[in-house]
């Protein structure tokens, strides 16, 4: 079964030209138009779905902004369609709860690998291979974060299917497996939890391009858990100013280089 029509991709509704080389993943559809507002000359190109995009330029570079909703599945085919129509290196940009007692809310957490506790990526890769960012952009993030003065922490996250499977693991029939591995997260220093990384990482790494993500942490629960100080942000403006300037060193890294 053919999923184009007159070359326009089934799911996002883009075609080749569509979208930049460099692509953001925020997860919510409402947070483009945040986005795009950093960029020069952007337009809605497309709003289908959950994937919205919006195109326009960074330091004269076409870069576009395209929501995948919410979790690995729907990330990994915004991301398989984007790469056909041309796009090449991606930063999701979103939200995650703090697991580390040191990451507390309103820090950047930059993922350089994310624990594969989630369905879709198993459609890509064996589970023996890692779900890892990418090394060019995880370093142009962690520059972006200091060039802003930002506190961030750069580790490993986890990936999961259900939000709820973490909030409320004891009303899960499987809450048992579920508190036990997030033991094991923790005391293997996992610095928080999120739901796409995982799948767009190897998904990524099965297409051949470059992934990296930057989150704001919302809260942290084990803080709560410890009485500690446990500050609850919403405001996502920060980790997307990194991810902007994260671009903005990608996109001059590349010209130097070609």
């Amino acid at each position: 079964m053919k999923y184009s029509q007159n070359g326009e991709q089934y799911h996002i509704g883009l075609k080749e030209g569509d979208a930049g080389r460099y692509v953001l993943l925020p997860g919510d559809p409402k947070r483009c138009e945040k986005i795009a507002a950093y960029f020069d000359n952007a337009q809605l190109i497309a709003d289908k779905r959950e994937f919205i995009t919006y195109t326009g330029f960074l330091d004269g570079e076409k870069v576009s902004v395209t929501s995948t909703g919410i979790g690995g599945a729907s990330a990994a085919i915004a991301l398989e369609e984007l790469v056909k129509v041309g796009a090449e290196k991606f930063i999701r940009v979103g939200t995650c709860g703090g697991m580390d007692l040191n990451v507390k809310g309103g820090d950047l957490v930059v993922a350089t690998g994310a624990i594969r506790m989630e369905g879709t990526s198993k459609e890509y890769a064996p589970i023996e291979f890692p779900a890892v960012a990418n090394l060019e952009i995880t370093n142009a993030i962690v520059q972006a974060c200091k060039n802003l003065n930002q506190p961030y922490h750069a580790g490993v996250v986890q990936c999961k299917d259900s939000f709820y499977g973490q909030h409320s693991p004891d009303n899960s029939p499987v809450g048992y497996e579920l508190l036990n591995k997030w033991e094991a997260w923790k005391r293997l220093g996992c610095l928080a939890s999120e739901m796409e990384s995982a799948a767009i990482f190897i998904a990524a790494s099965a297409l051949q391009v470059k992934a990296g993500s930057v989150f704001l942490t919302v809260a942290n629960q084990e803080r709560e858990k410890q009485n500690l100080e446990n500050p609850v942000i919403h405001d996502t403006d920060m980790a997307i100013k990194a991810a902007i300037e994260a671009l903005r060193i990608l996109i001059a890294q590349d010209k130097t280089q070609e």
